[in-house]
């Protein structure tokens, strides 16, 4: 009979730390705010976000087909980027830095570089911001929307706003591979909720991350829906990682 009793007892009991216990925040798809933002830093890594990076990429537009396309030299640490035009001739030597989230641009001749916007168009449909090192985990309030199939790979899919103006869009709905942690599909939106354009990306490059071989961008297909449909494609190659000194990511020293 006492030990009866003392059922009620441990429930109300139980029931009382409960309550004292650091409650998870829930966000109604089955992911708490931890998991969201493992999800979207790991999709980051395969697109930058690493101690020290360098990769080639290049910019080409279907409006501006038999045309040369932009080839960057990109070096990133972190969300720090510096990318130096190696191509074509006429913007050899122009350079686009990215500090903290801020976008400096010099060119040969200038008495100090130009801050710049990296929603700034560079080529077709690609921003200045395209060929850095994305921070959506940081940059984006993420809101998880369930689960789709894209091409026969299941995604988390996740809405994001931009929690700055200086982030490179407003509004982007986000496709993850949930198997390989990647992003493959983007939307992005203006704060109105109008789309602007959509984006396919493909992983075919690797680089070792803990004694691991990690999938790393090797394109970005950036198409318009609004007024041209024109197609923007960025190539990336040869990611490397290196160390990287502080002087690289110098506004004062773009001139050397």
């Amino acid at each position: 009979m006492k030990e009866l009793c003392l059922i009620p007892l441990i429930l109300i009991i139980a029931g009382i730390c409960a309550g004292f216990a650091e409650p998870v925040e829930e966000t109604g798809c089955g992911m708490d705010s931890t998991a969201i933002q493992v999800v979207l830093m790991r999709a980051d890594q395969a697109r930058g976000n690493r101690e020290g990076i360098t990769w080639e990429v290049a910019v080409m537009s279907s409006e501006n087909e038999g045309h040369s396309p932009m080839v960057f030299d990109v070096k990133a640490r972190g969300f720090d980027t510096l990318a130096t035009a190696v191509a074509p001739p006429r913007d050899k030597g122009n350079k686009v830095l990215m500090v903290n989230g801020n976008m400096w641009f010099y060119k040969p001749g200038l008495s100090k570089p130009v801050p710049i916007s990296a929603r700034q168009r560079l080529m077709g449909n690609a921003s200045y911001g395209d060929i850095a090192s994305t921070n959506y985990y940081q940059d984006y309030v993420a809101v998880p929307l369930g689960e789709e199939s894209i091409d026969g790979e299941v995604c988390h899919v996740f809405d994001l706003k931009a929690r700055t103006p200086a982030a490179t869009y407003d509004h982007i709905r986000y496709w993850i591979s949930k198997s390989r942690e990647v992003g493959i599909k983007a939307e992005y939106y203006t704060v109105s909720g109008k789309k602007i354009k959509s984006a396919r990306m493909i992983y075919g490059s690797e680089i070792d991350v803990d004694g691991a071989r990690r999938p790393f961008i090797s394109e970005i297909q950036i198409s318009e829906t609004v007024m041209t449909k024109e197609t923007t494609i960025l190539m990336f190659d040869n990611p490397a990682l290196a160390a990287l000194p502080d002087h690289i990511f110098n506004r004062n020293l773009l001139k050397n």
